[in-house]
């Protein structure tokens, strides 16, 4: 048995893709997926599972919320090994010690090519700073994400991969509830 984290994509945004956590923790044991865990009341949720392919368990999962919550989004799943190179390969250390409700990490379905990350950076006209390693983009709003013109849809649209972001202070508290 491996240990998950599994991020749900745009739910409980202003009134949107509404889930209670306890409907995300019973829908993983549904699934089969052990000791379900969830953190905040953004779709984060930590388990055990005896698959292997963290891409199987995304698909798996999306098509249960949809048949049993009639709810479309995506799972982003990541295993605690994973999740701990996502903190290794942080290529902004001082901005997440020194303003992690700023730093964001955004797990991503698929890993953006080179050319779609500088288009992204080149895309930037605040003070926002991106960088991307493997299927994660690192974001850096020094001026808050709420006014930033770095969207998610642009980040999106750019990377060519649908995705979601934590703010450092919530990987860190996943990678302790994962242990």
């Amino acid at each position: 048995m491996k240990t998950y984290i599994a991020l749900l994509r745009a739910v409980n945004l202003g009134g949107h893709n509404r889930i209670a956590m306890q409907e995300l923790r019973d829908l993983l044991s549904h699934c089969g997926m052990e000791e379900p865990r969830t953190l905040l009341v953004s779709g984060n949720a930590v388990f055990r599972s005896g698959y292997s392919a963290t891409a199987r368990l995304e698909g798996l999962l999306e098509d249960a919320l949809k048949e049993r919550l009639d709810l479309e989004t995506d799972f982003l799943v990541r295993s605690t090994d994973e999740w701990g190179r996502l903190i290794r390969d942080n290529p902004f250390p001082d901005e997440a010690r020194r303003d992690p409700g700023h730093f964001l990490v955004m797990c991503l379905k698929e890993a953006p090519e080179r050319d779609a990350v500088r288009a992204l950076q080149q895309s930037i006209v605040g003070r926002e700073v991106v960088g991307a390693k493997g299927r994660q983009a690192y974001l850096v709003y020094p001026d808050g994400v709420g006014r930033s013109k770095l969207t998610n849809a642009l980040i999106e649209r750019k990377l060519g991969s649908r995705g979601t972001g934590r703010n450092w202070n919530t990987v860190i508290k996943l990678a302790a509830l994962a242990g």
